[in-house]
């Protein structure tokens, strides 16, 4: 089998456990192949680098940025698979989801915080240092255990059940909703977007937001030396997407007792918890990622805008 076809049976394979339509092959073929060529030079041009200074670091940083139900967790677990197919690369994925703070931890900033901040997914509701941790281990030689959340239950999974990865790796990517997003200014927070916010929030929720991400999330995206996003045609399209998404959480998640998913109504307050910065997101991310593509309606690419 020539390399080519052996790639090709991969992805046929992978598209099949991912349950995904066939027409992803074509998405894959004309859009993602060429991106993990890129990055594969990426790649080189850092062991180029490595070679000349030795104490520089290897491992390439790339991230993903896309709104509730993009297909950034594809896209990252597709580059995994082509970038060990073409050339052998080891690289890991994971989400930003996976350091999502406890729930006891989450209910504490709740009581001595913002009550909203009981719902994971806003910046403040993830525990950074242990992503940057992470990050930086994945680097170095040794064994390094990759945490994980369990969303149906909305809470960290124990550590003894996070996986064990040798490193130092390639490439890591990391995929979330909220990479590469820069804080809003004064003016923009003081008007309420949405009901939750008129309602539940007199600033001190936003604000709260916003000061978490404008500190410590940017040292976590200044780790990123490749930011790539997947633009929803607007916000509307998240609450499609992400009923979608669950949907199929449901389907994987059958019969087990304590399972947190959500129904629509329950949908909509949640995706309103992520809403001002999606909106802040799709304005000004495209200025600063690397690589931007346009998703159509139905998910798909439309073109790429950027990169």
């Amino acid at each position: 089998m020539s390399s080519s076809q052996h790639i090709k049976s991969a992805l046929i394979n992978f598209i099949e456990a991912e349950r995904l339509p066939s027409v992803y092959l074509q998405t894959v073929e004309q859009w993602f192949i060429p991106l993990a060529e890129d990055i594969l030079d990426k790649v080189r041009s850092r062991q180029d680098a490595i070679n000349k200074v030795p104490d520089n670091d290897a491992t390439l940083v790339i991230g993903i940025n896309g709104c509730q139900g993009s297909g950034k967790s594809t896209l990252a677990a597709l580059l995994v698979l082509l970038l060990r197919e073409m050339q052998g690369i080891h690289s890991i994925n994971f989400s930003l989801d996976d350091f999502y703070l406890t729930r006891l931890k989450r209910e504490e900033l709740a009581v001595n915080v913002h009550p909203l901040l009981k719902t994971r997914g806003v910046p403040g509701t993830h525990d950074v240092g242990l992503a940057l941790q992470t990050i930086k281990a994945l680097s170095k030689s040794g064994e390094v255990a990759i945490p994980r959340f369990n969303k149906a239950l909305d809470d960290r999974q124990k550590k003894s059940d996070w996986p064990i990865v040798k490193a130092p790796v390639d490439v890591i990517i990391i995929e979330g909703w909220c990479l590469g997003v820069r804080p809003q200014t004064q003016a923009e927070l003081e008007v309420a977007i949405n009901t939750l916010e008129a309602e539940e929030d007199k600033g001190e929720w936003r604000a709260y937001i916003n000061d978490r991400l404008a500190g410590e999330y940017q040292e976590l995206f200044e780790l990123l030396d490749m930011l790539i996003m997947l633009k929803v045609p607007d916000f509307s399209k998240v609450l499609e997407w992400r009923l979608q998404q669950e949907n199929k959480l449901r389907e994987k998640m059958t019969a087990r007792p304590g399972s947190k998913l959500m129904n629509e109504d329950q949908l909509i307050r949640f995706i309103s918890h992520y809403e001002r910065l999606t909106r802040h997101a799709l304005n000004t991310v495209p200025e600063t990622a690397d690589v931007v593509y346009q998703l159509n309606d139905k998910q798909g690419i439309n073109s790429k805008l950027k990169g």
